[in-house]
């Protein structure tokens, strides 16, 4: 393409020059016949530019036009319901961490933004939490005293555990290769199916008498983490895997049929339809399926085949392969979890701790509706070891609270996102999202999606409503230079370890604007990277809602 635009450049400065070579300029003395000579040589300059002007023109108004929007919003058309999956259950660092008062200060914070109903974390049977040893004649001794102390925790702040069964015990490792992780967890198959069983029994009786029956029921079971990548060493992974979970899930079923209890809790949204036809083939209980994808995931990896599949759209397409293969299976209507997702698997200060991941989780969120009960963002907090001690805030951990507890960009986007309403409304945008609240108000996202270094100029959103009596709305935004404690920390030089006033200084730059008011007729203008939360003022249909509720 850039050949043939060289050529067509140099083919018009040819004719041009060529149409001013025609004859030689008049003599000087020829004072007329000089000025039209120029003139007509002025005017075939201006000819010959004006294709190349309004060609500009053209793609100057394309683009303009492209980076506009005009939104209408129909408050009268139909709706559907419209559950927070995205903010109901978040990963964490593993299971010993939960005793730290940071992790405790940030699962507080997370709480106070979002509908945070469940935790989830590797690691609850390592052997720093003590569970499981064996005496002088290898009889197993169990200690469930951090157990108690970790979900002791998480249920006094109003939270319930996902519970991951992972890793293996030493005593009970066949294999004692560690994992890489710096708290090298081990990745082993148990060298005695029965003593396992017989682990998993255990626990789930002594949570069962100590909180209850009614109470564990209420509890998810996910036997292991990512058993189809290093996370497990059996060989062949996927049967010995297999044995694992039908060996783990007949211990619970022990103690409580009603316990809930699934798989295959793999990466890269792998062996969901080879899980559940080896469970249904062999008569094998599961309560929901769990898998695991991230935006950076390949698509050989996901897909199988080399696919065209952008960061901004492989979470939504991982989530279309599942629930498609669900939808297929035998068991058609059973409970999608991805209990774990995030826009990069890698530590990357651009994504995870920038305003990018504002209009990354919104698009996520209008694209994979319907798709799964729950999506687990990995992880609410940076109180995070898997690489060892953190050593900076801002390193590209997954957490929404970066160390020494700074909320970073992505939390003030779950905090907008969870204003959305309970009930969605069409909008024909990529760019946008509209819902209803329990008020009756109508509450939009609305977002200008830009990769980390791709420059990408504003975008404006009109809003049109229709069937509303709306005269104004209130708006927040987070964007690169607002709630952004990324962009102050870079301001003061990125220092490793931030003084205490300097972390004061990020923990107030982390801090979402005022809501301000405009008038419908305002243009919504957000810049790259930015994410706005909008609610229109219509009080008639409040006062409508209002009446509703006290009936």
């Amino acid at each position: 393409m850039r050949k043939l635009i060289q050529s067509a450049h140099h083919s018009r400065r040819s004719t041009y020059v060529q149409s001013c070579r025609v004859q030689r300029p008049p003599p000087t003395d020829d004072l007329t016949g000089v000025k039209s000579f120029y003139l007509s040589c002025a005017l075939g300059v201006i000819f010959s530019l004006l294709p190349l002007l309004h060609a500009r023109a053209e793609r100057q108004e394309s683009q303009r036009a492209a980076r506009e929007e005009t939104l209408i919003i129909d408050a009268a058309a139909p709706q559907h319901a419209f559950p927070h999956f995205w903010e109901q259950m978040f990963g964490s660092g593993r299971a010993n961490l939960s005793l730290r008062a940071a992790y405790r200060d940030d699962l507080r914070t997370v709480q106070n933004a979002t509908d945070l109903r469940y935790i989830r974390f590797h690691g609850i049977l390592d052997d720093e939490n003590g569970v499981y040893d064996e005496d002088a004649q290898g009889h197993p001794v169990y200690n469930f005293s951090y157990v108690d102390q970790i979900y002791d925790g998480l249920l006094a702040a109003g939270v319930r555990p996902f519970v991951e069964l992972s890793f293996m015990p030493r005593k009970l490792a066949a294999n004692l290769k560690p994992h890489p992780f710096w708290y090298h967890p081990l990745p082993s198959p148990p060298n005695d199916k029965a003593k396992w069983q017989a682990l998993i029994q255990a626990v789930t009786d002594h949570l069962v008498n100590r909180y209850g029956r009614d109470e564990v029921r209420q509890w998810y079971f996910e036997v292991w983490n990512e058993p189809n990548i290093d996370f497990w060493n059996g060989d062949p992974q996927q049967a010995t895997y297999f044995a694992l979970y039908d060996d783990t899930v007949a211990a619970i079923k022990k103690v409580d049929p009603a316990i809930r209890v699934g798989g295959p809790a793999t990466a890269q949204a792998a062996w969901v339809d080879s899980f559940i036809a080896h469970c249904t083939r062999n008569h094998i209980p599961f309560d929901f399926v769990s898998t695991h994808v991230y935006g950076n995931d390949t698509s050989m990896d996901v897909f199988g085949r080399k696919l065209a599949i952008a960061r901004r759209d492989m979470v939504a397409r991982s989530a279309k392969k599942v629930y498609d293969q669900v939808k297929a299976s035998p068991a058609p209507n059973t409970t999608i979890i991805w209990s774990e997702y995030n826009a990069t698997y890698m530590n990357q200060v651009q994504v995870t701790d920038s305003a990018f991941m504002g209009p990354w989780l919104a698009n996520n969120i209008r694209e994979c509706d319907g798709l799964a009960s729950l999506m687990s963002y990995w992880a609410f907090s940076d109180v995070f070891e898997e690489q060892g001690v953190v050593k900076t805030p801002f390193y590209g951990g997954y957490g929404l609270i970066a160390e020494r507890g700074i909320p970073k960009a992505a939390y003030n986007a779950f905090a907008l996102l969870h204003r959305l309403g309970n009930s969605r409304l069409s909008v024909d945008s990529e760019n946008a999202l509209a819902t209803v609240g329990r008020s009756g108000q109508i509450v939009l996202a609305v977002w200008n999606y830009a990769e980390p270094g791709e420059a990408v100029p504003p975008r404006t959103f009109h809003l049109e409503v229709k069937n509303s009596e709306a005269k104004r709305y209130r708006m927040q935004f987070v964007d690169p230079d607002h709630g952004s404690a990324l962009a102050a920390w870079q301001k003061i030089g990125g220092p490793t370890l931030p003084t205490l006033p300097q972390i004061r200084t990020l923990v107030d730059a982390a801090q979402l604007q005022p809501t301000k008011e405009h008038s419908l007729s305002d243009p919504v203008t957000v810049a790259a990277q930015g994410l706005a939360l909008i609610e229109l003022e219509d009080p008639a249909r409040a006062e409508k809602a209002s009446s509703q509720h006290r009936r």
